[in-house]
């Protein structure tokens, strides 16, 4: 099973590039983020002519996840539990059924800039009640897979200017912790699982020819539960879509499972 998880920087302005590289890749199963639609209005008829069943959680303008799947969904549920106020669309869960079901999480996590400030306050404090999460899914001792934009890069050598972000919230040492910790609880990077070394982007900014100087960072992440990890056989970033006409400024980041 091919699962990837794209932050397609709204879907209304990339559903051309987005069907196009459905049409190529061929994903069982995709996590998207920064829809930025309500539910009501996310364009889920060319999808589902593919053949996706198709999940949102979506809002005006703004954020939203979305989940395509060519296997059925179950038990759908949408929000990050512990706090009762946020109404921000950042997270969406589902059980994929198949030989055996695998529980996937949708998540684009918050920026955090300006920091310090709320912010990045709202940031950290959803990094923790994610961990909460993480660590209830992982007692489930079933197959889980958490991927998205994490918005956080782990170790300096996943960036090409590491000096340039030293004081943007995505990798001050608060949100590598934070990062950390959840991938303590027995996570595995599933791309580092099977890639190693500095040079390695998921995310290229527009601004400054970033594209062009391959001034790239890796903040789109799919982390493995022990169960799932097992399954692991591939796992890599498709780049060369970055350089296509009106991209995304993220790329997909994709893993096999044995499933």
């Amino acid at each position: 099973m091919r699962i990837a998880t794209f932050n397609i920087n709204g879907i209304k302005a990339r559903l051309p590039a987005l069907l196009d590289w459905l049409d190529e890749a061929q994903p069982d199963l995709a996590l998207l983020q920064e829809i930025k639609s309500p539910d009501t209005a996310f364009p889920q008829a060319p999808f589902e002519d593919r053949g996706y069943n198709v999940v949102t959680h979506g809002q005006k303008s703004f954020n939203g996840v979305a989940i395509l799947s060519k296997t059925p969904l179950e038990d759908v549920t949408r929000g990050l539990p512990g706090d009762d106020d946020d109404d921000q669309a950042r997270w969406i869960e589902a059980t994929v059924m198949g030989k055996r079901a695998l529980r996937v999480c949708g998540l684009y996590l918050p920026n955090g800039n300006p920091a310090p400030g709320p912010k990045y306050d709202y940031k950290l404090g959803w990094m923790a009640r994610m961990h909460d999460r993480a660590a209830r899914l992982l007692a489930t001792e079933e197959p889980v897979l958490m991927a998205g934009d994490y918005n956080v890069i782990p170790q300096d050598e996943d960036a090409k200017r590491p000096e340039a972000w030293a004081e943007d919230a995505l990798a001050l040492p608060a949100s590598r912790a934070a990062f950390r910790r959840i991938v303590n609880l027995g996570f595995t990077d599933a791309f580092r699982a099977r890639v190693q070394g500095p040079g390695h982007y998921s995310f290229w900014d527009y601004q400054a020819g970033a594209w062009n100087r391959d001034d790239g960072i890796r903040i789109d992440h799919v982390l493995l539960s022990p169960q799932a990890a097992d399954l692991l056989t591939d796992c890599r970033i498709d780049r060369e879509l970055r350089g296509r006409e009106k991209p995304s400024d993220h790329v997909p980041v994709w893993v096999e499972l044995g499933l």
